[in-house]
Parts: C-alpha cells; sequence; structure tokens
C-alpha cells in the first residue's frame, strides 16, 4: 500500500478514500476532476462528503492533489465495507438463489457481487453444520415490478406475499417497486423503497455535466449521486422522497421531473430496471439493546422518526439495518446460531477501535485471529469485523 498515500485505504482489496465536504456544490467540484482521470472509477457524492474507490493505485495521487486544491480533507477512519456471509451445506445451490434474486455478478472466492457495487456483496462459506429453525436474520430486496417477476425464485409466501426461502430456509422478502408517479414527467424514476433514477451515459463530459445538473436541481435535498462506468445513478435515500421524512419545503416528485428533463436535454439513457434496493433485518427480543449494539459496530445512526427501528449509516454508503420484535418464548431459535452472519472491513488501524465500540456496546468476542474479530451481539447474531491496509 506504499502508493496510495495516507488519503488511502484496502477496503476489500480496493484502493478507498473520503474526503469530506461542507456541500454537494465541493462534491461534484471534485468528482468533476475525478471523472476525467479514468472512467472506471466509481464516485459517491453525498452531502457530507465523496468516497472514491480507484481502479488502481495509478490514479490516488492525482485525486488526492485535486482534493487538497479544492481545501478538502480526508477521512480514513470513517471508511468501511459490509458484506452478508451464507454458511451453506449447498454453496451451488445457495449462489443460483441468490444471484437471480439479485441480478449480482459472480464475485470472488465463489461469492457474488453488485455489478454496481453499491448493495453489499455475498459471501458463501461451505459447512457441515444442520440449522433447521429459521434464522434471526433475513434480507430485503426491492426491484422493479418486471425485474422481480423475471427473477421468479418460486412461490411466495409471508403476510405480504413477498417472502421467498433459499434452498437452506434463508428468507428473503423480495418486494415489487412501482413507478414514483403517474405522469410521464417521472417515467424513468422507480420506488424501491428509495426514489431511484439510472442513467446510462457515454462520455465523462456527460457523465460530469448530469451530475451538476442533478445537484442544481437538488434545491437542498440531500441527493444520492453515484458516478460508475457508464452510468449516473441518482437517489433519494430509503424513504427520503416523503415529505415527512426528508423535512423540507420541496415536493420530491417535482425534483424528480426537473432532473428527467435534465437527464434527457444532455441526451442520458434511462435503464430502470436496474433500480435495487436491499437492506438487513434482525430480529430481537431486546431490540433496543441489540440495535445499540449494530449501531456502535457499524457507526450507524438511529432513524429520527417515532416508531422506526432502522438505522443507518451517516454518510449513506452502507445498507440500513432494521430490527423487528422475536417473541420472547422463541427459545429454541433464539439459542440456533444463524446460517448468515454480517462482514465489516475496516481500515487496519481502525480495527481495533470498532472492536472496542462493539465490545463495549453489549458484544462478546468469540474468536480471533490475524486480522479477523468474531463477534455476538446480545443475542448472538454474528458480526466479523475484518482488517484492511
Amino acid at each position: 500500500m506504499t502508493k496510495t498515500g495516507t488519503d488511502w485505504r484496502l477496503i476489500d482489496g480496493v484502493p478507498t478514500a473520503w474526503f469530506d465536504v461542507p456541500s454537494l456544490i465541493e462534491a461534484a467540484a471534485l468528482a468533476g476532476r475525478i471523472v476525467e482521470l479514468s472512467p472506471a472509477i466509481m464516485v459517491d457524492l453525498r452531502a457530507t462528503g465523496l468516497q472514491v474507490r480507484a481502479d488502481s493505485d495509478e490514479h490516488v495521487e492525482a485525486v488526492s492533489a485535486a482534493a487538497r486544491d479544492l481545501g478538502l480533507a480526508a477521512r480514513p477512519a470513517v471508511l468501511q465495507q459490509v458484506s452478508v456471509v451464507f454458511e451453506t451445506l449447498n454453496p451451488a445451490e445457495l449462489r443460483s438463489f441468490w444471484q437471480r434474486v439479485l441480478d449480482y455478478a459472480p464475485g470472488e472466492g465463489g461469492g457474488l457481487a453488485d455489478p454496481l457495487r453499491r448493495d453489499p456483496a455475498i459471501r458463501i462459506r461451505s459447512s457441515t453444520e444442520p440449522l433447521p429453525l429459521r434464522n434471526r436474520i433475513h434480507l430485503d430486496v426491492v426491484r422493479p415490478a418486471a425485474a422481480v417477476a423475471q427473477a421468479s425464485p418460486g412461490e411466495a409466501t409471508g403476510p405480504y406475499g413477498v417472502c421467498h426461502s433459499d434452498p437452506d430456509g434463508n428468507e428473503v422478502d423480495l418486494v415489487p417497486g412501482e413507478a414514483l408517479g403517474e405522469g410521464i414527467g417521472t417515467a424513468d424514476w422507480q420506488t424501491v423503497f428509495s426514489a431511484m433514477a439510472c442513467y446510462r451515459i457515454t462520455s465523462p463530459k456527460q457523465q460530469r455535466d448530469l451530475a451538476a445538473a442533478a445537484l442544481a436541481d437538488a434545491a437542498g435535498f440531500p441527493m444520492l449521486i453515484d458516478l460508475r462506468p457508464g452510468l449516473v445513478i441518482t437517489d433519494s435515500g430509503k424513504d427520503q422522497s416523503d415529505a415527512d421524512a426528508h423535512g423540507l419545503e420541496l415536493d420530491f416528485t417535482d425534483l424528480a421531473e426537473n432532473l428527467q428533463t435534465a437527464a434527457h436535454e444532455l441526451g442520458a439513457i434511462a435503464d430502470p430496471g436496474l433500480s435495487r434496493f436491499t437492506q438487513l433485518f434482525l430480529d430481537a427480543a431486546d431490540v433496543a439493546a441489540v440495535r445499540a449494539f449494530w449501531g456502535a459496530a457499524l457507526g450507524y445512526t438511529e432513524d429520527r422518526r417515532a416508531g422506526v427501528t432502522d438505522i443507518h449509516d451517516p454518510r449513506r454508503l452502507s445498507p440500513e439495518v432494521v430490527f423487528q420484535e422475536l417473541d420472547a418464548s422463541e427459545t429454541e431459535r433464539r439459542k440456533q446460531r444463524n446460517r448468515i452472519h454480517f462482514e465489516l472491513a475496516v481500515p487496519s488501524d481502525h480495527a481495533q477501535t470498532r472492536l472496542e465500540a462493539a465490545v463495549a456496546a453489549g458484544g462478546r468476542l468469540l474468536e480471533q485471529s490475524e486480522g479477523r474479530w468474531r463477534i455476538a451481539d446480545p443475542e448472538g447474531n454474528e458480526l466479523v469485523i475484518v482488517s484492511g491496509s
């Protein structure tokens, strides 16, 4: 890691940096310089900063120099990557199911990866341990209705008719999204818990101009804007298109219409089928205690709305985590070790801090090895902290 400088860390093998910004305008200024360096660099613009994942070490010094020119400082301590790990007797069957559900690509070590590098990677590990009872962890995946129908993972169950089980009985709520509105003015947008529009572009200039247009129309709204090779993804964040969630004097539908118009004027082509939202669900008998652990371990913030148990990454980069109450009388299910756990990759120089925060919030250290710490929350759900560089 000698070539990447002090701003950068290897997170899941990718040179990654976060630069604090006072607003999206400064984030866009840095993003504009970055996309000219290489179309393969991935950039996530947020109201508080900008995450950059480089295609190699080649461009990291140029990115850091551009940030310094703009007076922006790096903050490596906030870097992290969350993955979902399945332990299974049937790796091939499990992989096939989740690839259909998520529309992921084959990843390293026989796992699966989001081609857009927005949603958590899936890691699949062989296991000989039979676990007959339902997990206390499941995934929610929301995709456009046509994509859900095409995935066709089998007959749905549950009170909402959206729950599917993989060959091991691990559950996913595969939820069909819908159009943001009925008018043609928002036809590019899908509501998949987030309001999202994905645009294919043909040049760095078009990408830069579309990102700038999205910011110009944002009217103070903290839009999430992700730049990928050949793509611009605009995203409200979960539920944030609703007035009671964003709390601003604006109608998000008007904002979406303006952005769609700007995109069409720049020649960008909408691809609504790419929209996808993934969140993680934990069942807990003591929601408050389990929620406190995961908030500390992941560095997450509690949702400000009354009656909502979500916690979220304050930078809106990692997946949301939601908690629902588990009947305390289900003692056997509560004792059983889950077939699913989460991995958290963090910089090596901040791994000890994360470990201490997790333990202080009620976690138990179960096992440790070089660069890895396996921790249980107050009810036995597991997190593995993995040290990067």
